[in-house]
């Protein structure tokens, strides 16, 4: 009866399409083990350019408690409590402050401050933030792993290359994504979509167990994991499949995590799905649009790490060094030991802690490592497993 009565108001709707995205810049990015990005920006009229994650999975930008200090950056006290993978903490916050990327500014930025000090002995670099919500939300952000480079568009309507897909994700301040995921049972379920995150895919413990997504002949490795409130114990096994939109992945690395914070949001989400697994899209990110459009890349068939040493080594002043050993792993049984000083592995001498971390990527191997403990140079024979 109202479409009867009213055709006339109907027809006369107007349709605003939005307008189309324009070009502002593009920079490099960096690439560190398990796909995680680094960009460079610098802050108010620091000459230096900082170090910062690029990160789907954070809800706002920070920076490092040890880069305030070192730049006397004036922080303010908050009740504001952040939660993330090691644990919740009220942080201080830096008010309304500007970024500069080549040919672009981005100002009245709110800074929480966090302390990054595991995430930069992961990497061997200093990390002195993470850029998530607060600039995802402003631009259209592409980008490209072929090249690493990032290019910045402003908000609206994009013109995607073909051949690739456009999925639809829930945006609140982070994209959340309807995935399906297959082992003993096959699950459609909401996972994160996290480019900070250095791995392929987690799993909530519970969630895990409650849906017995798991097959029996799984059998988790014990390891060490490191989020931006510190290292933690998690398990690692392998998914039979991970589907995302149209494309699958089989035989997918996955952690299982024991998440007491909460972080994942279950039983509304999962887990999450990494950048070691989402590297191999050049992907259009559009928060206006509530869009992001993948593209497979020259990356899209590259082998998982399925490679299992128990062995966490960490840069610390300015040395490599093993601050975990997981008891029984293959580090264990080879005789390494925790305040082990690393200083080649295989023929590797570079003093490069993500180049010794690709070393150990190739499972059922022996790699020749030398340590310094006691002041004295000693030979340990890695075999490296897997967790297949």
């Amino acid at each position: 009866m109202l479409l009867f009565f009213f055709p006339s108001c109907v027809s006369a709707q107007e349709i605003i399409s939005p307008a189309p995205a324009k070009f502002i810049t593009k920079f490099p990015f960096k690439q560190y083990s398990g796909g995680v990005m680094v960009i460079r920006a610098k802050f108010e009229n620091i000459s230096d350019s900082l170090n910062f994650i690029l990160d789907t999975g954070s809800g706002g930008i920070s920076l490092d408690s040890t880069t305030c200090a070192l730049y006397n950056i004036q922080t303010k006290p908050t009740d504001t409590s952040i939660t993330g993978i090691g644990g919740r903490r009220k942080v201080h916050f830096v008010f309304n402050k500007s970024l500069y990327f080549p040919h672009l500014k981005i100002d009245k930025l709110n800074f929480h401050v966090n302390n990054y000090e595991v995430l930069s002995s992961v990497y061997g670099e200093r990390i002195d933030g993470i850029i998530g919500y607060s600039f995802f939300s402003r631009y259209v952000v592409k980008i490209n792993f072929d090249s690493l480079e990032i290019e910045v568009f402003t908000p609206g309507k994009m013109e995607y290359p073909k051949g690739g897909t456009i999925i639809r994700p829930a945006f609140t301040s982070l994209p959340i994504q309807y995935m399906q995921i297959r082992d003993k049972a096959k699950i459609d379920y909401n996972f994160y979509f996290d480019t900070g995150a250095g791995l392929c895919f987690l799993l909530n413990e519970k969630f895990a167990s409650d849906s017995n997504i798991l097959s029996k002949k799984r059998n988790p490795k014990s390891t060490q994991a490191e989020g931006m409130m510190g290292r933690l114990e998690m398990r690692l096994t392998v998914l039979k499949e991970v589907k995302i939109g149209p494309y699958r992945f089989r035989k997918v690395p996955t952690y299982l995590y024991k998440d007491d914070y909460n972080v994942t949001s279950y039983p509304f989400c999962g887990g999450l799905v990494g950048n070691e697994l989402l590297r191999r899209f050049n992907m259009t990110i559009n928060y206006g649009q509530r869009e992001i459009h993948l593209l497979p890349n020259n990356r899209f068939t590259e082998s998982f790490d399925y490679s299992y040493t128990g062995l966490g080594i960490y840069y610390i002043d300015e040395k490599i060094m093993v601050i975990d050993v997981i008891p029984k792993s293959p580090a264990d049984k080879a005789g390494f030991k925790v305040d082990d000083e690393v200083l080649s592995v295989g023929n590797n001498v570079s003093h490069n802690i993500q180049l010794y971390k690709n070393s150990l990527q190739v499972p059922n191997q022996k790699i020749r490592v030398i340590i310094r403990r006691d002041g004295k140079l000693r030979e340990i024979m890695l075999k490296t497993s897997t967790i297949l």
